[in-house]
């Protein structure tokens, strides 16, 4: 039923969060071009005179020869990046369907290498530590999919057009620990200045504002049911994991944490109590 339910609200969201962002890819040289001549872009450049220096900026960056051939290794690599992150994700997309498939023949295959004696004891540990990255998961999703309708909430009142696409990129960023649903934010806001001032400022209100909350309130309540990993401990752990991996070592950080302090609490405690 649940997977039902996911399959159909994904295949209502995809179209047209696809279709959006075609939309906004042509119009974004035309909401560019409506900022430049807005009346809250000329009292910028009224007082701090960003017209001329990025006028100055670009008329020295063309006078430069060295940039053109810069700009084609750009497009270049960016193209190749586009191309290699299809595959990267097309290919963890299959390998995560097929591990699932076949999690638990491999979950008992590898509980065969544990000795006779202390099977049952690995078994345990193993199946609490993917059980505490499956609740973590399912609590980020949920933190994520309040995150994405507070935010379509906020676009729709602030006026914004495309709504599924602003808010399907706010859930995506709530996925990233501590630092996502912030970047999220401040980028929906910097698209909303396209706008005007105040579509900004309503959405940034809203939004901002529930995310004082989901620190608070939504976010301790839910991972807290989801893994019981200290705060101190999370936070920690998603620096030090964003420190070695960057964004995905953030994502992994919470879920490797609760697995270490799980091996600690029903091993080397109890061990150490021993002694």
């Amino acid at each position: 039923m649940l997977a039902a339910i996911l399959t159909a609200f994904f295949s209502l969201l995809i179209p047209t969060v696809v279709e959006q962002t075609t939309a906004f890819v042509n119009n974004l040289p035309d909401m560019v071009s409506d900022f430049l001549e807005s009346q809250f872009f000329h009292d910028l450049d009224s007082q701090f005179g960003i017209r001329e220096i990025a006028e100055t900026e670009m008329n020295r960056f063309v006078a430069d020869s060295a940039n053109y051939t810069a700009i084609f290794g750009g497009l270049f690599g960016v193209g190749t990046a586009i191309v290699n992150t299809g595959f990267s994700v097309l290919i963890v997309l299959v390998l995560t369907l097929y591990f699932l498939v076949s999690l638990p023949s491999m979950k008992f295959w590898a509980y065969r290498l544990a000795p006779r004696s202390r099977r049952h004891r690995v078994e345990y540990l193993g199946e609490e530590i993917t059980s505490s990255v499956g609740f973590y998961v399912i609590g980020q999703s949920v933190v994520a999919v309040l995150n994405g309708l507070v935010a379509f909430i906020a676009v729709s009142i602030a006026g914004l057009p495309f709504g599924a696409l602003l808010a399907f990129f706010a859930g995506l960023m709530a996925f990233i620990p501590l630092v996502g649903a912030l970047t999220g934010g401040i980028i929906i806001t910097a698209v909303a200045l396209t706008g005007g001032w105040q579509q900004a400022l309503i959405f940034a209100a809203i939004y901002f504002t529930y995310l004082q909350v989901e620190a608070y309130f939504v976010s301790p309540r839910v991972m807290s049911k989801a893994v019981a990993v200290p705060g101190s401990v999370a936070v920690i752990a998603v620096i030090a994991g964003a420190a070695l991996l960057g964004v995905l070592g953030a994502l992994m950080a919470i879920p490797l944490a609760a697995g270490v302090m799980l091996v600690v609490r029903e091993v080397l405690l109890p061990r150490q109590d021993r002694l």
